[in-house]
């Protein structure tokens, strides 16, 4: 039987979903990490004291013409070199999430191909592009939101 983790992140390791959440206009997805530990983003020296958690709530591509809604339970870390000028890090789960992120990495790679297809134009529902990328078309994002993702995607690449 195919679980709910393998399902909704399929690449993704070291997440838990908690529950899952399906109505007529949302899927709410509670998820959490449940690696030992993290490495710190400025020194690399690992850690496993947290000391503390809070919820995120990244934007997430739509699943089934409805809005996800992803409530991400992260832990904050105390760094372990008392020479290290971050004293308290994130944990960031690749393939998901990146430092001040507010959408996840599926929501953005989406955006990026959605901006590339319409090669800068303005976003048309009815437009190919949108055929090609239907989980696009229901994100109802704006000209700047494809090109922002194009940007990045192209400077991430150089």
């Amino acid at each position: 039987m195919l679980r709910l983790k393998e399902l909704l992140f399929p690449s993704i390791a070291d997440v838990a979903v908690l529950s899952l959440d399906v109505n007529i206009e949302i899927v709410r997805v509670d998820a959490q990490c449940i690696a030992d530990g993290a490495v710190c983003q400025v020194c690399g020296v690992w850690s496993n004291r947290v000391h503390g958690s809070y919820l995120r709530l990244p934007a997430d591509v739509p699943s089934g013409g409805r809005s996800v809604v992803l409530q991400l339970r992260v832990r904050r870390f105390i760094c372990g070199n008392s020479g290290c000028v971050r004293r308290t890090f994130v944990e960031q789960i690749p393939g998901l999430t990146r430092r001040h992120a507010q959408r996840t990495e599926r929501l953005r790679s989406t955006l990026a191909a959605g901006g590339l297809a319409l090669a800068g134009r303005a976003p048309e529902p009815a437009s190919p592009a949108f055929s090609r990328y239907p989980s696009a078309a229901a994100l109802c994002s704006g000209w700047s939101t494809h090109s922002q993702e194009l940007f990045r995607a192209s400077y991430a690449a150089s």
